[in-house]
């Protein structure tokens, strides 16, 4: 590995590094009914983090909509469906970064995510660990990031009347 690093981590130049899904969540929190908060993950997805040789960081998401993990069947199917995520014409939820930087050590990463058809600019924020080895003698790195993001503008737009 190059003796370089990246501006303010210290992420090694040239470097390229893939999920590790078993220590790894895609997942999103939504209001229900305004008295709870449902959680839900994603099972199929792949990540990327490249470090170029200049040492400018990119990250890339891509996601297998329709991999939704639910324990009910019926509304696992209504997510699918076009009120939702619409996995027949929308298999992917994508996302790749357009800037990565920190700043008071906080990792931040402007980019742009595409679901269902709908491309908008958004913001994550969270943090980003140094390499370390781990069992196995695996070198990794570990990333946590949060966004929020208005479905709406994504085409999610169905919602249950309250009573």
């Amino acid at each position: 590995m190059s003796a370089i690093t990246t501006p303010q981590t210290h992420i090694p130049a040239g470097s390229v590094w893939t999920v590790d899904k078993v220590h790894s969540t895609v997942g999103f929190a939504v209001k229900h009914m305004i008295v709870s908060t449902f959680r839900s993950s994603f099972d199929g997805y792949d990540a990327t983090l490249t470090a170029a040789d200049d040492g400018t960081l990119r990250l890339t998401d891509s996601v297998d909509a329709g991999s939704i993990v639910l324990k009910d069947p019926d509304l696992a199917a209504h997510l699918a469906s076009p009120d939702f995520f619409d996995t027949e014409r929308h298999p992917r939820i994508t996302f790749s970064s357009t800037l990565v930087r920190t700043e008071d050590n906080e990792l931040i990463v402007d980019g742009e995510l595409t679901i269902k058809g709908h491309t908008r600019p958004i913001e994550a924020r969270g943090t980003i660990t140094e390499p370390a080895v781990t069992f196995g003698d695996l070198e990794k790195v570990g990333i946590e990031l949060e966004a929020i993001v208005d479905r709406t503008e994504y085409g999610l737009t169905w919602n249950a009347p309250l009573p």
